[in-house]
């Protein structure tokens, strides 16, 4: 029960502090779902993305000019 009261008098108990919990607990968990996914994405793809393999095919600037 201490802990269901505490949760309620910290969050439900006004509506603009349940709304703000909501909009920043939804922000949190896009950034932390986005940074997942896009680090299982490079995971997955490693060595098959451009920012891999992009020293093979690209020269830097000046180097055929000799």
């Amino acid at each position: 029960m201490a802990l269901t009261d505490t949760l309620y008098n910290a969050l439900f108990r006004r509506n603009s502090i349940f709304v703000s919990s909501i909009f920043v607990g939804a922000f949190g968990f896009g950034l932390a779902f986005d940074t997942a996914t896009n680090r299982f994405w490079d995971n997955w793809n490693k060595g098959k993305q451009w920012k891999d393999i992009r020293d093979k095919y690209v020269t830097p600037a000046g180097a055929d000019e000799e």
